[in-house]
């Protein structure tokens, strides 16, 4: 088969690779589309700690089962279209069985573990069918959509956990894809002003298309002075952080409300993941910080039900759709922040 071989960083190569086969109890699946994540291109620059090259990654995956191994159990038959998500649990920790998969002490990813979905087939192993990741592409959606039911449940899960809600005030520090999906979702969910803030004219300018009320370019406004303008001084009910800027956590403290809720969406880089925040305003504003990984199965679930509903704009998430064999191409214009979701269909 063709597939993504990532040799080193920033060495990938298209190439002939050995067609994968069903581990026991597992299955097979033919790729319809594989988006690329944050996390993608960081270990496309960077590598990563559980990735050991030569590998292929890709982890926000539709595809058709088209084998399954002789001691499969599930519930999926040949012929449908699936859609997988990376985690699969360990489901025996603590969390897990309190059913808080969200906190699961020891999971592990596909695309990590197992090698991932920018390829033409994909095995997925017994662990995942058993605890893992994968719901049935719903009725009449396509195939192309199904992969981004995965950022969405990251979404979904913080915004769950925030508790954003019906009137409330939300800033959103970073109009890249997850900061779009943050828009479209905290609008669903009832908030009534929503204010995106970015330094990047060109981010802000795709975030437009998905109406927020308000936006700050960052790299000419005062993002702290411009919020408590437009809220009369009071600040936001809830302020997220979609960036890896430490700075944007400093912020989201001054721009809060009292008794507001920051979400810390964006992880930071290791060298710059202690940026120094004032506690007196967490202290005597009553803020509420709160801290949001990955996502529980009923995520995923709802997740792919919204996508499929039409409430979520996601044609207008997906910017660029490339053949596989065009990864390069795909990989140089994300890089360069000139879309939103790139999605490679092998």
């Amino acid at each position: 088969m063709q597939a993504v071989v990532l040799h080193a960083p920033m060495d990938f190569r298209i190439e002939e690779y050995p067609d994968p086969v069903p581990e026991k109890g597992g299955v097979l699946l033919q790729v319809h589309a594989c988006s690329l994540c944050g996390s993608d291109l960081r270990t496309l620059r960077s590598g990563h700690r559980k990735v050991t090259f030569p590998w292929i990654i890709g982890h926000e995956i539709s595809g058709t089962l088209v084998e399954t191994d002789s001691e499969y159990d599930g519930v999926w038959k040949v012929g449908e279209m699936l859609a997988v998500g990376p985690v699969v649990y360990c489901g025996n920790c603590d969390f897990c069985l309190a059913g808080r998969h969200e906190l699961c002490e020891n999971y592990e990813e596909i695309a990590q573990k197992w090698p991932g979905g920018f390829a033409e087939y994909i095995a997925i192993p017994q662990a995942a069918v058993k605890r893992g990741l994968i719901q049935r592409v719903p009725s009449g959606l396509e195939a192309v959509y199904a992969p981004l039911a995965e950022p969405l449940s990251s979404c979904i899960n913080a915004q769950e956990k925030g508790e954003i809600g019906w009137g409330d005030t939300v800033v959103i520090i970073g109009a890249g894809p997850i900061g779009c999906i943050h828009i479209a979702l905290a609008r669903a969910r009832g908030a009534f002003r929503i204010i995106i803030a970015d330094i990047l004219s060109g981010r802000l300018h795709m975030a437009e298309a998905f109406e927020p009320d308000m936006v700050i370019n960052a790299a000419e406004q005062n993002v702290t002075d411009e919020v408590l303008r437009m809220t009369n001084g009071l600040g936001a009910d809830v302020v997220i952080t979609a960036s890896p800027a430490p700075e944007t956590v400093v912020q989201a403290t001054e721009i809060a409300k009292k008794g507001g809720r920051i979400l810390i969406f964006g992880g930071l880089p290791k060298d710059s993941c202690k940026p120094a925040v004032d506690f007196n305003l967490i202290h005597y504003r009553a803020l509420h910080l709160i801290g949001t990984t990955i996502f529980a199965p009923r995520h995923f679930q709802s997740a792919l039900r919204f996508i499929a509903s039409g409430r979520f704009p996601i044609e207008k998430l997906i910017t660029h759709q490339f053949p596989l064999s065009e990864f390069a191409a795909g990989v140089k214009l994300a890089l360069e922040g000139k879309g939103l979701k790139t999605v490679f269909l092998p």
